[in-house]
Order: C-alpha cells, then structure tokens, then sequence
C-alpha cells in the first residue's frame, strides 16, 4: 500500500472528510486531495503531525506493508547466504 493509499484509509477510518482532515493539521483541503493522490508528499513536520494524529508511527504512515516485507525477506536471503 503506497503512502497516498494508506492515507486515505486512515483518513477514512476516522470518518473525516478531507476539509475535516484539512483543518485538523493545518493545510488546505487541496493539499490533502494532492497527497491522497500521489501528486505531492507533505514534508516531515506534517508527517509527524500526521502521525500523532493518526496514533500510529511516521514509519507505519508511510511505509507499505509490502515494501516492508519486500526488506524483511531481502535480509533473511542475506542472513541465510551468509550461513
């Protein structure tokens, strides 16, 4: 799941419309639509805020659960090579 995927779930879960979201951190309605759309990514001080906001880490925020996995498997290949 991409950032602007996991953003608009998370969005959603808390049954905000994107104003609600807006204006709980601060930017525009616009703002929130261009990240939900993989048009422009916010910077590292709404990611935070986000993330607090949300309840959950920066790094569950932005990172997919398949990139996640993808790494997790590359270094069990490493460990298990290097046996």
């Amino acid at each position: 799941m991409s950032f602007s995927e996991n953003l608009m779930r998370l969005r959603k879960q808390k049954e905000l419309s994107q104003e609600e979201f807006a204006n709980e951190i601060n930017v525009t309605r616009q703002t929130v639509s261009k990240w939900e759309l993989g048009i422009s990514t916010p910077d590292m001080d709404k990611l935070v805020q986000m993330a607090s906001f949300f309840g959950i880490t920066v790094d569950d925020l932005v990172n997919s659960e398949e990139a996640t996995s993808k790494v997790n498997n590359k270094n069990d290949e490493k460990y298990t090579a290097n046996r």
